[in-house]
């Protein structure tokens, strides 16, 4: 049973409400098309779930859902809080809007809000200096620069060691966090490409004092660039966004029709923007210099082409980024089911009145 989000690693918490899915803290669920999330806590991401036990947790949230007062709900969509303090979503039939709205409104939001309290800390912080470091006597307005640099080192040489996984078709690429927005988006004869610079799997590691420019490049083509730009988006996308910017991204997703058309078109938007302006054609190019709204719908679109792949019975992909998720947060021991869980959910199953079939 998976315990972490495949999307950051964190540990998606634990409930005793839903005795066959005691996993998180917000669960949304879809009883029509037999679909359970785990909402993670901490980046506001939608964790689908391809186990087979989802079919009675998703009856016991119904039950839950049902039960409690403690509720708030639109047309298709509800939010109940069970007294064991676990959230359920409810959802129905919505529009995407509406469905937009709850699924990527807290995340984008969530990043934002982030973002300005980091931006005004600083501020704060640089004022506290100015007006008390000469009070107190032991700084003065002239040591702002070089505790500024000071500080601006230390977040470069993070930015430079901090190792980003990327998927790829014949394995997981590493690329530092520093050069995410050195991601280049195009095309070539027809072709969608993603240019990532990755960290060199071969020779001595580098030591930590190291971080220049150095870096090789790798091309990643078609469907393994959309795959690829789905991990990465969310990291040129900290910024976050307004529920207006989400509602535009919605926009932008339901006018391309597929993840691809949209991908293609954000690449030859690049591409005649790289021919006409100054600077570098390189930089023009970079995943960065797509305007926000289409961002977000570009990660909105690469995440649900995930779940639709899942859906339609690749589910090798939402197992490769669960393992992942769990290698990296050291809890591998708890990737698969064993056995016993096999064989008693079968029991189950024969259990079942013939009258009652699973929905969906």
């Amino acid at each position: 049973m998976y315990r972490t989000c495949l999307f950051c690693s964190s540990d998606l918490g634990h409930n005793e409400a839903i005795e066959h899915f005691p996993v998180g803290r917000r669960l949304a669920f879809d009883a029509v098309k037999g679909r359970l999330w785990v909402v993670c806590r901490k980046c506001e991401r939608w964790n689908l779930t391809p186990l087979e036990e989802r079919w009675e947790a998703i009856e016991e949230c119904e039950r839950a859902f049902r039960a409690t007062r403690l509720r708030v709900s639109t047309d298709q969509i509800g939010l109940a809080r069970i007294k064991e303090g676990l959230e359920l979503v409810r959802i129905g039939e919505p529009q995407r809007p509406e469905m937009a709205a709850w699924r990527y409104g807290d995340q984008f939001g969530r990043r934002r809000r982030r973002q300005y309290l980091i931006g005004g800390g600083v501020v704060l912080l640089a004022g506290t200096v100015v007006v008390a470091g000469p009070m107190l006597g032991f700084l003065g307005a002239g040591a702002i620069s070089p505790v500024w640099n000071i500080g601006n080192s230390l977040v470069q040489v993070y930015r430079a060691k901090k190792l980003i996984s990327v998927p790829a078709p014949d394995g997981m690429l590493r690329t530092r966090l520093a050069d995410v927005e050195r991601v280049r988006l195009g095309m070539e004869e027809g072709t969608l490409r993603l240019s990532v610079p990755v960290v060199s799997t071969g020779g001595a590691p580098a030591p930590a004092w190291r971080f220049g420019k150095a870096r090789e490049t790798r091309v990643l083509e078609g469907e393994a660039a959309v795959r690829a730009a789905g991990a990465l988006l969310p990291l040129v996308n900290r910024s976050g966004g307004s529920s207006a910017d989400v509602q535009r991204a919605v926009g932008i997703v339901e006018e391309a029709g597929s993840p691809e058309r949209l991908f293609v078109s954000a690449a030859q938007t690049l591409a005649a923007r790289s021919g006409s302006g100054f600077g570098n054609p390189r930089r023009r190019t970079s995943l960065k210099r797509v305007p926000l709204a289409t961002r977000l719908a570009l990660e909105m679109a690469a995440h649900e082409d995930t779940e639709r792949r899942a859906l339609e019975g690749e589910l090798y992909l939402l197992e490769e980024a669960w393992q992942q998720a769990e290698e990296i947060a050291a809890i591998a021991d708890d990737m698969f089911l064993p056995p016993s869980i096999d064989a008693e959910l079968a029991r189950l199953r024969e259990a079942r009145s013939p009258g009652t079939s699973a929905p969906g």
